[in-house]
């Protein structure tokens, strides 16, 4: 029998959080919401007058504890979507969605630790609500966060990823690719196998990884990992590319 098709909802904003110059969160109350699985994502649907529609997908920020959905969405200047949900959705606006979408990059918190995360940029979104599904469970489960960002204002949810990191079981570390501040005191560059070995467990720990990011970023990193002796198997990735935003 097929699955049945996963019907379109429609979504009303309850908050907008600006997040970076580039991102904000649209925090969104969803009639009839069955519940998400940390790492799901949902599809979006935006229809003009004309009766043109555009969709994109979108990862879940939220965990699955929270009373609404939240989407982080970063404005691709040239996009077709993201310059309309990152600069211009208003709260009380309605939005077309369907889902939660997505099995294979899940984590709850019975399924253990430890837990890698490597994201790159917005490739955060749905490792943040890894790590708000942790800490809402109380989840022990050794985590370490590797983030990889072009500056240090692109850093998404920075001042809630300090508090997390008070948890001793957490592990915080963010690379800046292109610029740091005066005083930074995290890496500086590219992800490389010198940084992973850093922040990652041991391959023998055979941690439950998750990769998000740029097509090039996730092969990249999947890579390392593998040649590091981390088994291919327990390597989730989730990739975007240029989709038209």
């Amino acid at each position: 029998m097929a699955p049945a098709r996963i019907a379109w909802r429609v979504a009303t904003v309850v908050e907008v959080v600006e997040e970076t110059p580039h991102a904000r969160t649209l925090v969104l109350d969803v009639p009839g919401w069955p519940g998400h699985v940390a790492g799901q994502h949902v599809d979006v649907r935006l229809t003009a007058p004309d009766g043109y529609q555009a969709q994109r997908s979108y990862s879940i920020a939220s965990g699955p504890e929270a009373p609404h959905v939240a989407l982080t969405v970063a404005r691709i200047d040239d996009g077709e979507v993201s310059p309309y949900l990152a600069g211009e959705v208003a709260v009380g606006d309605g939005l077309e969605l369907r889902g939660p979408i997505g099995g294979h990059f899940t984590w709850t918190a019975a399924d253990g630790g430890p837990l890698l995360l490597v994201a790159g940029g917005s490739g955060l979104v749905p490792l943040m609500a890894m790590l708000r599904h942790r800490a809402a469970a109380g989840s022990g489960a050794e985590a370490r966060l590797l983030l990889s960002a072009r500056t240090a204002p692109d850093v998404l949810y920075a001042a809630e990823l300090a508090e997390l990191a008070a948890d001793p079981a957490l592990t915080v570390t963010t690379t800046l690719t292109r610029s740091a501040p005066d005083g930074w005191g995290g890496r500086r560059g590219r992800v490389d196998a010198a940084m992973l070995d850093a922040a990652a467990p041991a391959p023998a720990a055979m941690p439950r990884t998750y990769v998000c990011g740029p097509t090039a970023f996730v092969e990249r990193v999947a890579d390392l990992l593998v040649a590091r002796g981390h088994a291919a198997g327990t390597i989730h990735a989730e990739r975007f590319g240029p989709t038209g935003g």
